[in-house]
């Protein structure tokens, strides 16, 4: 095992890191767009407001129980994609996020800033998003790095929390004064860990260099939507993690042909009235590959929309200013022949946001944790080496985490 997941503690990953501001449940789907903008992973984490009681000091377990889970971009389109909300657009819009968001908290986990980085990825290994780390004054970040005794055990972080308990961890004292900052959290995700350990490649060698194939990272259970079939089918039944469904054209030797995805990374930052009406009406090719502005116009309805001024996500600040006229634009999807019922069939068609991100089963680590990062995406999809349509899987963060802290395979003894 590297030993930068040794000699690293979460609270080297906090550093910088803004505080926490909790979006409660009570707040509507209009501000959760605007705060979704702003957010790692393309998610946030939504919580139940406080208790207030006079001298009540609130613990981990009760802070945990405040937690609901986190909404994402595809949670809030499949919601207004819905027939009464369609109807009545506004009133959506002001609906309590309370009503879209999945129940979770199994989500989000606190954690002590001094927890070792190779346990905060085994947290997160298993299902955790996010990362709830108390801040701390005095936190020297990168000069704490060192926190392994010889004799093996742990050296006590002073930045303890008594509420927390982290298992399996000898603690010793320590005399350097430094203090929590009461109910004042950063929250790490699964983004911030890649983007750490990608400016540590050099102390993860060889695995970085090696190919996803040879390390196991392709994980070949995906969710697929066929191109013909009605894009309302990605809002019945929308998987977790990743969030996300690759819209397929099938082969007749029943392979399948990546030509877009529905997922919450590419919806981030669209104008979400236009990607509902999309998903409601549209077929999953037509809303990844878009429907032409100048032919469509007589069969598509005017879109009311609420504006923020620059009209960035075609929602803002809670005052309707216009009416438009839907358009594949605007949902960042390009199409120059919508009439085409193959939707497979010509891959150059396809450009644009529409085009998934994908990379191929020789592809090395190290790339595709480049192409998440730079693209802000949760997911790289894995195509044939030889055929960079056919899909055989994707890459996820849990996919990659497993990667990097999986004991190295002992080489075979050679034959006499």
């Amino acid at each position: 095992m590297a030993s930068v997941f040794l000699y690293h503690v979460v609270g080297d990953l906090t550093v910088g890191k803004p505080e926490m501001v909790e979006f409660t449940e009570n707040e509507t789907v209009e501000a959760a767009i605007r705060a979704i903008g702003e957010s790692t992973e393309c998610g946030i984490a939504v919580w139940r407001r406080r208790s207030v009681q006079k001298g009540l000091i609130e613990n981990a377990e009760m802070r945990h129980q405040r937690f609901v889970g986190i909404l994402n971009p595809l949670d809030i389109v499949a919601f207004l994609a819905r027939e009464d909300c369609l109807n009545d657009q506004e009133k959506a819009m002001k609906t309590p996020v309370s009503e879209v968001v999945v129940p979770d908290n199994t989500l989000l986990k606190e954690v002590d800033p001094g927890t070792r980085l190779i346990d905060a990825l085994e947290i997160m290994k298993h299902g955790v998003r996010r990362l709830l780390v108390p801040k701390s004054i005095g936190w020297r970040g990168m000069s704490k790095r060192f926190s392994i005794l010889y004799n093996g055990k742990w050296l006590k972080n002073p930045d303890s929390n008594p509420n927390i308990t982290i298992p399996a961890i000898n603690r010793t004292s320590s005399s350097t004064p430094t203090a929590i900052i009461r109910d004042k959290y950063c929250c790490l995700s699964r983004e911030d860990v890649i983007r750490f350990l990608i400016g540590c490649l050099g102390a993860l060698a060889p695995v970085p260099l090696s190919s996803i194939s040879s390390l196991g990272a392709i994980n070949p259970n995906y969710c697929s939507i066929e191109a013909l079939s009605p894009a309302m089918e990605a809002a019945r039944k929308i998987p977790r993690e990743p969030s996300a469904f690759a819209v397929v054209d099938p082969t007749p030797d029943g392979q399948h042909k990546i030509i877009g995805e529905i997922s919450a990374s590419k919806l981030w930052k669209c104008d979400y009235l236009a990607a509902a009406w999309a998903l409601a009406n549209l077929s999953a090719g037509q809303f990844v590959t878009g429907v032409e502005d100048n032919q469509s116009s007589r069969s598509l309805p005017d879109l009311v929309a609420a504006g923020d001024g620059d009209g960035a996500n075609g929602v803002g600040g809670g005052r309707l200013i216009r009416q438009r006229t839907f358009s594949s634009r605007s949902i960042g999807f390009f199409n120059h022949n919508p009439s085409s019922q193959s939707f497979g069939s010509n891959r150059s068609m396809y450009r644009g946001r529409s085009v998934p991100l994908t990379c191929k089963t020789t592809s090395s680590l190290a790339a595709v944790m480049a192409q998440m990062l730079s693209h802000r995406a949760t997911h790289v999809w894995v195509t044939e080496t030889e055929n960079d349509d056919v899909l055989v899987g994707l890459v996820g963060y849990a996919d990659i985490l497993a990667a990097v802290t999986r004991p190295p395979a002992t080489p075979l003894p050679e034959a006499s």
